[in-house]
Parts: structure tokens; sequence; C-alpha cells
């Protein structure tokens, strides 16, 4: 009897050891990120920061050039962005970029380098589009990025393409509709945290403009005709915060009132310009140019790569830690301007896309910290 009571604890015990594989063992440390006794900690686990860390170093720089001498549109032909650099800063950025997004490659990953003018590849005018969506970053959404600002290197991290982007998901097909329609969910991917949540939320909130507001203000239904399945998209679009992040609700919310700007920390404001900015990028710097890149860039609905709160985070609740590259290269301050296509690549070239402002969009009261 005894024997066969080993037997059957076996699976039970083989089942635990499955389930426990998912959680992190211990030591776990805990931050006070809010007032004394309302719980608002972060937890941080020191080995996943020591991984982080190692990911988030800052490349050596060389310093920045000097601005004195030619400038590069003087003497380069087709230079059609960062033109009024001195031929020294010119020089420096490239290989800068170079080291940052094309490292083994180099220059023939965007120029032929038997005619550095031709524009053959279409790599050459992604770039230009690139440093244009850079300076945009860095001049008109300083409410999220502040004065750090942001290089190619915050996003690409030694690869061409940024490791972080997403596409749009194909339709699922649900057969002949005995099972009703899953409405994306219960089909886990990274963007939701591999929960049951709605897969699409990247396209629902950073790039459409669907309301991310879904919680009444009363405790009986008095008019919010938000529906489980926003809920569920908003729920997906907080996990994505988080793993992007690498931290717990409370660095937004407090989570005794979540829905209260004037109790949460200011970090939620931080994030309510991030949402508009991804949006604002991905509708005016990656979908115009959707045209430049070739069918093996696009998506499996033959959508371009569009950014989210991974590209640039990629586990670190700030990129590199806070650390600012700009001093180094305060030309990527601005101007901003719009996309530059090229007319002649076979790809079609889509307009930019303008979206409707939804009650969301009206800028919140800027949060207070909380001592």
């Amino acid at each position: 009897m005894k024997q066969l009571r080993k037997f059957l604890m076996l699976p039970a015990l083989l089942a635990g050891i499955l389930l426990m594989s998912g959680c992190e063992r211990p030591p776990i440390e805990a931050v006070q990120h809010g007032y004394r006794g309302t719980a608002m900690d972060l937890i941080y686990n020191p080995r996943i920061l020591a991984e982080q860390a190692e990911k988030n170093t800052v490349p050596v720089s060389s310093g920045p050039a000097s601005a004195d001498g030619p400038k590069a549109g003087a003497v380069y032909q087709n230079v059609k962005v960062l033109n009024n650099l001195s031929v020294g800063q010119f020089t420096s950025f490239m290989v800068a970029m170079t080291s940052w997004v094309a490292p083994e490659q180099g220059c023939a990953y965007c120029h032929n380098v038997n005619n550095f003018a031709d524009e053959s590849l279409y790599t050459k005018s992604v770039a230009r589009n690139m440093i244009l969506m850079t300076q945009r970053v860095n001049t008109q959404w300083q409410d999220h990025v502040a004065q750090t600002g942001v290089t190619c290197y915050t996003c690409h991290r030694g690869n061409n393409i940024p490791q972080n982007v997403w596409f749009k998901d194909p339709v699922q097909k649900v057969g002949n509709g005995m099972l009703g329609n899953k409405n994306g969910q219960n089909t886990p991917v990274e963007g939701s945290g591999y929960a049951s949540l709605p897969n699409n939320t990247f396209a629902s909130y950073l790039l459409n403009n669907e309301k991310i507001r879904v919680n009444g203000d009363t405790a009986l239904p008095t008019g919010n005709k938000s529906s489980i399945n926003a809920t569920e998209g908003t729920y997906g679009l907080m996990m994505h915060f988080s793993k992007s992040l690498g931290v717990n609700c409370t660095y937004c919310h407090n989570t005794r009132s979540v829905a209260s700007w004037e109790e949460s920390p200011p970090q939620k404001t931080t994030a309510w310009y991030a949402i508009r900015m991804a949006r604002d990028l991905n509708n005016n710097y990656m979908e115009p140019i959707q045209g430049l890149f070739p069918p093996h860039r696009l998506g499996p609905t033959g959508d371009v790569a569009k950014n989210n709160c991974a590209t640039c985070h990629q586990g670190a609740y700030k990129p590199l830690y806070g650390v600012s590259m700009l001093s180094d290269y305060p030309y990527l301050t601005g101007p901003a301007m719009t996309t530059k296509k090229a007319p002649n690549y076979p790809y079609l070239n889509k307009p930019a896309k303008t979206t409707q402002k939804s009650p969301d969009e009206v800028p919140p009261t800027k949060s207070v910290a909380m001592k």
C-alpha cells in the first residue's frame, strides 16, 4: 500500500515541480516607490538586474567632433539629411551609426562602396528616415524622453533591425464558426505576457487610437459602455509595459486607486506621453515608408515593422538606465522633419496617417511625486 502511495505521489510531485519552474527563486528585492505603508514596492530579481545592466551599457564614445570646417553637403554628393554638419561631425556620426546598426556589414550595409552617392540600396533611404524619426523624438517628445533623448543605438544595439519590433497579426481562422470568435485571445504571445489576453494590443493602442481608460467612475453601472474584451486589451497593454520596463504595476499606479492621476507616481504621466509618441512614430514615420522595404522585411500581413515600449527600453525602466548619448551627437535634437521617401523604389509608398483624437487625448494633470 505504501508503495502504491509513493507511486501515486510521483506524478503530483512532478506536476508541482513543473508549475514552480515558472517562478523565480529567491532572493527577491523590494524597493519602496511610494508613500510608506501603501505597499507601493517595486520587486526586482538581482540576477535579472545583472543581465540587464550588461545589455544596457552605453558604448564607448570618441567624444563630439568639431563643428568647424566645410559642410558635408558642400563636400559630398547627395547628402539629404545632416548636410549642415561639418565633415568631421558627419564622418564621426557615420562611423558611430555603422557600429550601432551594422557592425558586421560596415558601410556596405547602406552604401554602394564604389559610389557613395548611389541610391540603389533601400537601407540608405530607410536610414535617412530613421535619423529624422530620432530627431522627432528628441525635439517633439521631451515630455517622455526629457533631455536624455535617444540615438540609433537606443533601439538597434548592434542589430540591423531592432530586436523588439512588432507586426500586425493575421486574422485567426475559426473553422466553421462552431467554436466562436476567439477575438485574438487564448493564443499566448510575448506582447501580452503570454497570457490569454488579446494579441492585437499593439495595433489597437500603439497604431490605432482605441480607448484605454475602461474602468467606470461609479460602483454601479451608470453609462460606461466598455466591454470585458476592451478591458482585457487594456490589461494586455499594461502587461507589455511591465515586461518592457522590468517593473510592476506600482511603477506607474497607486493600486489602491489605479485610475487616479492625483495619487499616482509621475511615471504614469510619462507613460501617457509614451503611448502618443509610439502612435506618432508608427503612423508618421514607419507606415509612410513601408514601400521602401523589400517583401522579406515585412510582416505576415505585408506591413512594416513598428515600435513599442520594448523597442527602446529593452527591460530597463529607462533605456540605457537614463544615460544620455546626445552630448556627443547634439545634431540629433533637430530640426524635426517629415519622412523622405524614395520615389524610384518599386515598392508601394503609403501616405502619412493622422489618427483621430479620442477622449483619452486630453493630457492628464501632472501626477505628483508621493513622499
